[in-house]
Formats: C-alpha cells, sequence, structure tokens
C-alpha cells in the first residue's frame, strides 16, 4: 500500500479509541457509566467495552483507526500515519487545522441549589451502605448535599440528584457532579472544573497518604469500609471523576507532601489500564516520581468499592442469619 507498509497498519490497528483519547485528547471524554464514556463533540458515540458506537451516524468500529476513518473523515494513509507518529505530515496539518478553531465559550459555573433538607441523598446513599457517620461527615464538609437537576428539556427535569462538590484552596465550591437518587441520572454540572473533584480530607491536614478512585460513591465505600472494620491508616480520597488523570495531577501539585498513593480504580478494563497509566505518568514525572504509587483495584471479582461494600454487609448478613438459625436448631 502506497505510504504505510503492513507492519505501520498492524500497529496502529492495535490502539484502542479509549486509550488514544486519553493519551492525546483526554478532553473530549465524558464518563457515562462504570468502564463508558460518551464524548463531548459527539453526545451520541458511546466507548465501553473496548469499541464504540456512534449512533447518530450509525457507525461503530474498535480501534483508533476505525473512529478517525469514520468520524474525522481522514484517509486511510493519513490516519495510520497520525497514530504510528511516521510520515504524518499530512495529519498533523489536519489535527492543527482543527486546533485552530476557537474553542466555544465556557458557561460560567454555579453549583446546583441545595434542597433544604437532604433526607433523600442520606437515605439513597445509606441503601448503597453508605455509613451513616460517612454521610453526616460529608455533609457537614459541605461537600455533599441533595438537589434537583434543572433542564426544562430534559427528561430528568427536577429529578431529585446527590450533589457531590470539589473545592479549591478557598474552599469555594469549583465542581459538582450529579447523580441521581430516583433514576439512573448521571452529570457535572456545566463549567465544572475537574481540577478540583471530589474529595474526602483525611483527618490530619497534613497526612502523607492518598487513596484515588473513579467515582466519588466508591470513596464514600473505602471511608465506610475504615468505619466498620475500626482501620487506623488515615488518608485523603479523592475521586477522578472518571479515568482521566487530571484531577490527581491537580491534587498532587495542591499537595506536595503526598509520598504515598493508592489506586483503586474499578476493576475493569478501562479502570486497570487507565490506573497503570497514571503510575507510569506520575514515575516519569519528575515532580511526582518519588512518590510510592500501587494498583489496587477492588477484589472479591467486585467491579468497584461500593460493589466490595454491598458484598460486605450482604455476607455479614448471611452470617448472622446463619448463626440465628444454627442458634435456633440447638434449642
Amino acid at each position: 500500500m502506497p505510504g504505510v507498509s503492513e507492519e505501520q497498519v498492524a500497529r496502529a490497528r492495535k490502539i484502542d479509541l479509549l486509550s488514544y483519547l486519553q493519551a492525546y485528547e483526554p478532553g473530549e471524554l465524558k464518563p457515562d457509566g462504570p468502564g463508558r464514556y460518551t464524548t463531548i463533540t459527539h453526545g451520541s458515540l458511546v466507548i465501553s467495552n473496548g469499541k464504540w458506537r456512534w449512533d447518530r451516524g450509525q457507525v461503530g468500529g474498535v480501534s483508533a483507526l476505525d473512529y478517525l476513518i469514520k468520524i474525522r473523515g481522514m484517509g486511510f494513509v493519513a490516519a495510520v500515519e497520525h497514530l504510528t507518529g511516521e510520515r504524518a505530515e499530512s495529519a498533523y496539518i489536519y489535527h492543527e487545522m482543527e486546533k485552530a478553531q476557537p474553542p466555544p465559550p465556557k458557561r460560567p459555573f454555579r453549583p446546583p441549589k441545595p434542597c433544604r433538607y437532604a433526607t433523600g441523598a442520606v437515605s439513597y446513599l445509606q441503601n448503597r451502605g453508605i455509613s451513616p457517620e460517612v454521610i453526616r461527615e460529608c455533609i457537614q464538609l459541605g461537600i455533599l448535599y441533595e438537589s434537583r437537576y434543572y433542564n426544562p428539556q430534559s427528561e430528568y427535569h427536577n429529578a431529585p440528584v446527590c450533589v457531590f462538590t470539589g473545592k479549591d484552596e478557598s474552599c469555594t465550591v469549583r465542581f459538582a457532579a450529579m447523580r441521581g437518587i430516583t433514576a439512573d441520572f448521571k452529570r457535572d454540572k456545566a463549567g465544572s472544573d475537574k481540577r478540583y473533584n471530589f474529595h474526602i480530607p483525611a483527618k490530619n491536614p497534613h497526612s502523607r497518604h492518598l487513596t484515588v478512585f473513579e467515582a466519588p460513591i466508591d470513596a464514600m465505600s473505602h471511608a465506610s469500609f475504615q468505619q466498620r472494620d475500626g482501620w487506623t491508616w488515615d488518608s485523603h480520597r479523592l475521586s477522578l471523576g472518571g479515568t482521566s488523570d487530571v484531577a490527581i495531577i491537580a491534587f498532587l501539585e495542591r499537595n506536595q507532601k503526598i509520598s504515598r498513593i493508592v489506586l483503586h480504580l474499578d476493576n475493569d478494563v478501562a479502570g486497570i489500564t487507565a490506573a497503570r497509566k497514571i503510575k507510569a505518568r506520575l514515575a516519569a514525572d519528575d515532580r511526582f516520581s518519588r512518590i510510592r504509587v500501587s494498583v489496587n483495584p477492588p477484589h472479591r471479582g467486585a467491579n468497584d468499592y461500593n460493589d466490595l461494600l454491598l458484598q460486605d454487609i450482604q455476607h455479614e448478613r448471611e452470617q448472622k442469619h446463619h448463626s440465628r438459625r444454627k442458634a435456633a436448631i440447638s434449642i
């Protein structure tokens, strides 16, 4: 084939779309559930289980090569050259022209208005196994409250939501993730700054330990385990709001004394791949290379820490039920 070799084509086809976007266009990715993403430019393009599908354009594929050809309109040779980084002048010109387009104006960030009471949020989180102590702490810190989603054009308009916020150094709310209480609704508030994601601070403000999760509810689940089992390890808990490294890099820039990080991302391909990439990036950055980083996804077949917490609670209930039955039989 003119311009590219079979070996180049084979290498290009090995690059999946999620890995490509995480490496070169992380701002395009938008989490849409565990291991599932959409993109900012194409809202109906879904990436999941190593594949992608664009419903509006009625096309799909597996590799980043398929995406560049079918969605971006690149020629086959130019797309291969772009992915392999060889003889990519035409692809780079296309990319530079694309970058030259002025970005859409960013909407001002306004946190969702809190409801007077958070009874719905508290009940929802308790049903997810979160301990009352952890819920109360997050409410007192102002990083958790209940609101209603406002968008008259949406089917979820006026739906009750849990709001998980992130604050900057002056305690100003800069980020808000909304999660439906009675509906399967997940969305970040427009204008949210992912550098300031949901963060449960350590009891000791000088703690050098950081544990990292994909979602706020997983960070709260981890804290609930500590309540249940009496752990003494004191750490900051940070949600990435997906698998992007934006939040952790910004957190480490603001907290330069961190010396130990545990990545508790989801136990799926996207989570494990992202955790390894984050670990590699931190090791390659002179600012963070001294930090000891470990990758520790949830065990026992659980997808995330909330799954693991619910498993633990269910196991405890079954043990108590078995003990009561055994006692009744012995009587």
